[in-house]
């Protein structure tokens, strides 16, 4: 624990996580209220063969409607099948029927920029050599 001046700085809770997490979401609220009353509504699906997960996306529609991808990953031996395509089409269709306007993520160039690009998102931010040798790219789509 480091010490400033009279505060402490220390480790959190997982209940204290959650309060710091609260707080900024009340502030933000105060200034740009919220559109949605609940919590991110989960969009996360699978693609399986004879019960193997060989895809899957990973996404949350948070407040104002925004469509966030987290995680879209194809195994290995299932690329250029059109399964990421299928994923992100679907989110982006539910997401779309419950009034989104904007999708956002963020991928590395080691990963996945291309494809998206080819799905209509556009980069407006890159993070110069995260990982070290590398670039971290933010892109965005209007649904």
């Amino acid at each position: 624990m480091k010490s400033v001046n009279s505060f402490v700085i220390c480790p959190a809770t997982p209940e204290e996580a959650g309060l710091i997490d609260n707080k900024i979401d009340e502030f933000i609220n105060s200034w740009v209220p919220f559109t949605q009353e609940h919590p991110p509504i989960l969009k996360n699906y699978v693609i399986k063969e004879n019960g193997a997960i060989i895809a899957g996306i990973n996404a949350d529609i948070y407040y104002w409607g925004i469509l966030f991808i987290d995680v879209l990953f194809v195994d290995e031996n299932h690329r250029d099948k059109g399964l990421g395509c299928a994923l992100l089409q679907k989110v982006e269709s539910e997401a779309r029927a419950m009034g989104s306007k904007l999708a956002h993520l963020h991928t590395f160039d080691l990963q996945a920029k291309d494809f998206y690009l080819k799905q209509g998102y556009e980069i407006f931010g890159v993070l110069e050599d995260c990982p070290p040798g590398h670039r971290g790219y933010y892109l965005k789509k209007t649904l």
